[in-house]
């Protein structure tokens, strides 16, 4: 007795017929299709044992449902973009949804690369300084009134030059009588030490630090034989060539202050009234 070949499902018998195998188990065409077939995303019909499936992320097409949603173009065996639940060709993609360049006005390609500054988009070859034409890339660069400069072309054209070293300030900078430094130029005339952000005088249109300043120029105490810098109000007597801070210009015996009275002279030494008394 010959042995049957049923379906597995509804148990009509397989021979000469054509029949599907699943986990081992045979299935006539038409309990295959109901149970297991997939269903069209665009027309919802079952897509048949002797159509072609086509499946992205778990969605299934027949072959000649699978087309752009906008142009209606056949995206079999080409490159597709999706956008929700829509699948479009590169072109409608591109027109519908991609960037356009800032400078020559036209889409730019998905899978092309861009550059993006501030919430605009360039191609990479449009992407070039406005001086001297060439592509910035990932180079840095300055904007500058609505157009890129790579940095040699902007300091050529716009960056203030430094009165020292005569090189481009592209950063921070002091401006001195009117004229620009960089910070680690400005530096005292004497120890060359930077001047920038601290407290400082000139003589003859050169700067100096208070220290360098004081030691060169400023005259010095008579009392004290500190030097007297003058600067920032510092107040002090002047009496026939010789200087005292106010601080130190006393009574050489009985250090009463001698500011604002009047006072006698023995030799270097000056004295209050009382105590010159019996000079």
């Amino acid at each position: 007795m010959t042995e049957r070949f049923d379906c597995h499902h509804c148990e009509e018998s397989l021979f000469g017929k054509k029949y599907i195998l699943r986990e081992e188990s045979p299935y006539c065409v038409a309990c295959f299709e109901a149970l297991y077939a997939s269903t069209c995303e665009e027309c919802q019909k079952p897509i048949g044992c002797d159509c072609k499936d086509l499946s992205y992320k778990d969605r299934h097409w027949h072959e000649a449902c699978f087309h752009c949603s906008r142009c209606k173009s056949s995206l079999v065996d080409k490159p597709f973009a999706a956008k929700g639940d829509h699948l479009l060709c590169t072109d409608c993609y591109s027109h519908e949804y991609s960037s356009k360049c800032q400078e020559c006005k036209k889409t730019i390609m998905p899978g092309t690369r861009k550059m993006e500054y501030k919430g605009s988009s360039w191609h990479e070859t449009c992407f070039v300084c406005h001086r001297c034409q060439q592509p910035i890339g990932t180079k840095s660069f300055i904007p500058k009134d609505e157009q890129n400069f790579c940095v040699p072309c902007y300091e050529k054209q716009y960056a203030l030059q430094c009165v020292q070293c005569r090189k481009p300030i592209t950063t921070g900078g002091v401006t001195y009588r009117e004229q620009p430094w960089h910070r680690e130029c400005f530096v005292c005339t004497a120890c060359k030490k930077p001047l920038s952000g601290q407290r400082f005088t000139s003589r003859d249109e050169f700067a100096y630090c208070l220290s360098c300043f004081c030691d060169l120029y400023a005259k010095k105490c008579a009392g004290c034989t500190n030097p007297i810098s003058g600067l920032g109000g510092t107040k002090y007597i002047s009496f026939e060539e010789r200087q005292w801070h106010n601080d130190c210009f006393n009574c050489k015996k009985c250090s009463l202050s001698l500011v604002g009275r009047g006072f006698l002279t023995e030799r270097d030494d000056i004295l209050c009234p009382d105590c010159g008394k019996d000079i």
